[in-house]
């Protein structure tokens, strides 16, 4: 028997992620401190560039190659993907019957507009090497996900979340500018700046989670400002704490079902349930403020992060799960 002091057993342990709790913090720093008018004009243009320079290292940091190859394996990509943009959306429509019973017209936005997300590398990609599943497969999978989130989210996103009146033209428009032109000029450019950005991933990356906490501010310090939280009820909180381990549970037991049902092989499987029942907090939430008014934005963002936390902790344990299976009796 493994013992519980080895390293596997140690990543399998469920803890709290700390870069969700700094955002939490954010979300209070925002609330009890929110930005002067005199100076959203001036954070709410660094913000934008944030976006942008986010996005154009998101494109430049994704392999042409690991995309195409997700693309051609066919079978294991259409799961991936109906799980990521049908599958999600499906269940997110779904939820429309809880208001306003237990959740808040705002809320439900950012529910929906959570399920329309792309799925997370890194998580997905650490939680399958744990599970023994697929690696190569899974960041194929990921990073095409990733590729054709860019574009597939915000369509999506004009199709559902517009018949609430959430998605304005400009979003679409800042859509294009923010996200998708940045993306693939980063695409472009990458044969020239890879080796750059490898020197400096550590950098970057810490560049990456502090412009997902500015836009964070930017979010609620806005709503905070315009009274958007008034409209919040005492109960609201309570209940997406309640509604996102439900809606991720359903997606993971679904894709793991749909996986046996077409006799995947278990490796196979464990792509699909972590790619395709993950989401993208980092990519997630520049795309919510892009597309979002700022009266919305602010309170949306909290399903997306909620949601982030819990499915680190449940596929943490999932993971674990599929590890011990794996392991020869």
């Amino acid at each position: 028997m493994r013992n519980a002091n080895t390293p596997r057993a140690k990543d399998s342990r469920i803890k709290l992620d700390g870069y969700v709790l700094v955002i939490v913090a954010t979300v209070a720093f925002g609330l009890l401190l929110p930005c002067p008018p005199q100076a959203q004009p001036a954070l709410g243009l660094i913000t934008r560039v944030s976006i942008a320079l986010l996005f154009f290292f998101y494109g430049a940091r994704l392999t042409a190659q690991a995309v195409w190859q997700g693309l051609l394996n066919w079978r294991l990509q259409g799961l991936v993907l109906a799980a990521t943009f049908v599958l999600f959306p499906a269940l997110g429509l779904a939820a429309r019957l809880l208001v306003p019973s237990l959740l808040s017209p705002d809320l439900y936005v950012g529910l929906l507009f959570l399920c329309l997300l792309p799925s997370t590398v890194q998580s997905s990609l650490a939680f399958i090497g744990l599970a023994r599943g697929n690696v190569g497969a899974a960041v194929s999978a990921s990073s095409a996900s990733g590729v054709i989130g860019v574009v597939v989210t915000p369509v999506l996103a004009a199709l559902l979340l517009d018949v609430h009146g959430a998605v304005s033209a400009s979003g679409l428009w800042d859509v294009v500018l923010l996200l998708q032109l940045p993306f693939f000029t980063g695409q472009l450019v990458r044969r020239w700046i890879a080796k750059w950005i490898e020197r400096h991933r550590l950098p970057i990356g810490w560049a990456d989670r502090l412009a997902v906490l500015l836009i964070v501010y930017m979010a609620i310090s806005t709503a905070a400002g315009r009274g958007a939280w008034g409209t919040l009820r005492p109960f609201d909180l309570v209940s997406v704490v309640l509604v996102c381990p439900l809606l991720l549970a359903l997606a993971l037991a679904i894709s793991a079902m749909v996986s046996r049902a077409l006799r995947l092989p278990i490796e196979d499987e464990i792509v699909v349930v972590f790619c395709g029942g993950n989401k993208s907090l980092v990519t997630g939430v520049p795309m919510l403020t892009a597309l979002l008014p700022p009266d919305i934005a602010g309170v949306a963002v909290l399903p997306l992060i909620v949601f982030h936390q819990i499915q680190l902790i449940v596929c943490a344990g999932l993971a674990s799960w599929y590890a011990r299976r794996a392991r020869p009796s």
